[in-house]
């Protein structure tokens, strides 16, 4: 996985959250707290999360084969989408269960300190681990604000890992805000509202990031300034006259595949248009290293085609369409 992948935050999260995983299990036991089982079940989920994310790291790096030309890039995805789905399955819709029976049979919270404590350590922990992914996240996002760059980031374990990391500190919070009202007001319901909480926002979260990582598998092209560099590159203004259209696809985060049908004067030679072509995909690899697997086609330029129909991008010779 490249450093672009967040490595250092995946470790950083996974170490924390086995660490939290053991301490709230064990205040579950000593308390009787459905929200420190609620929250100890969340943190077992994110750390089989993160151990995803580092499996899809390691899995997409294999070389590519005759059966998978283009690489196992998208293996990433794969993996942070299973994330979204255990996010769900295992922390969101047990909590929910979890809070529904602590309601409906509610008791009164043993030995305080244990899930306060906990809580407290859980959240000074999380918070490191938060900051690991902040920093991670700064080195790439540019400009970008967090919810665009959670949106458009084409590796996907930072926008994971960060949103796990959210979500356990708002989860942290509820549990600490269900744990305090039930031994406020000495009623066991609160605890079971406040992991009902819990599970609606780690439901909210893995919804999110199945949005997100669908829109990667399906396949998302360049980002506008790549875009920009490459139309940029593709023209010398000698042989290849104009860029006709063009079309890019992410083969996995750091992999970039670009499309192009190119206009080429019409007295050049088959060797100069070849010299020409190879010269425009070593322009486009110098302006974007990760367009590695590139496909340009000459052809002559014709007003008259350009103009036919309501898509001319689809007539030969048709106009850069994006």
């Amino acid at each position: 996985m490249s450093a672009s992948g967040g490595t250092k935050a995946i470790v950083a999260a996974l170490a924390a959250n086995l660490a939290i995983a053991v301490a709230k299990f064990v205040a579950f036991i000593f308390s009787g707290s459905s929200s420190m089982l609620a929250e100890s079940v969340h943190s077992l989920a994110d750390s089989g999360n993160q151990g995803l994310l580092l499996l899809g790291g390691k899995k997409a790096q294999r070389e590519a084969t005759p059966q998978h030309p283009f690489g196992y890039g998208r293996e990433r995805y794969i993996y942070a989408f299973l994330v979204s789905i255990v996010l769900f399955s295992v922390g969101g819709m047990f909590a929910i269960y979890e809070g529904y029976e602590k309601i409906k049979d509610p008791h009164p919270i043993e030995a305080w300190y244990w899930p306060v404590g906990v809580l407290v350590f859980a959240i000074i922990a999380e918070s490191f681990s938060f900051r690991t992914a902040i920093k991670e996240s700064n080195a790439i996002r540019g400009g970008l604000s967090w919810t665009n760059f959670v949106r458009r980031a084409k590796a996907p374990e930072l926008p994971v890992v960060l949103l796990e990391d959210l979500g356990a500190l708002v989860g942290l919070v509820l549990a600490l805000g269900g744990v305090g009202l039930a031994l406020a007001t000495g009623d066991g319901v609160w605890d079971g509202i406040g992991t009902l909480c819990i599970g609606v926002l780690l439901i909210v979260i893995a919804i999110v990031l199945a949005a997100e990582t669908k829109s990667l598998l399906l396949g998302e092209s360049a980002g506008v300034d790549e875009v920009k560099k490459i139309e940029a590159a593709v023209v010398d203004g000698d042989t290849v006259t104009r860029l006709i259209h063009m079309r890019t696809l992410h083969l996995g985060p750091e992999e970039l595949l670009v499309a192009a049908k190119v206009a080429v004067r019409h007295d050049e030679t088959a060797s100069e248009v070849a010299n020409a072509i190879n010269a425009a995909e070593a322009r486009i690899r110098a302006a974007v290293p990760i367009a590695r697997v590139i496909y340009l086609e000459p052809d002559i330029f014709s007003e008259s085609a350009a103009a036919a129909g309501e898509n001319p991008a689809k007539a030969p010779g048709g106009p850069a369409a994006h």
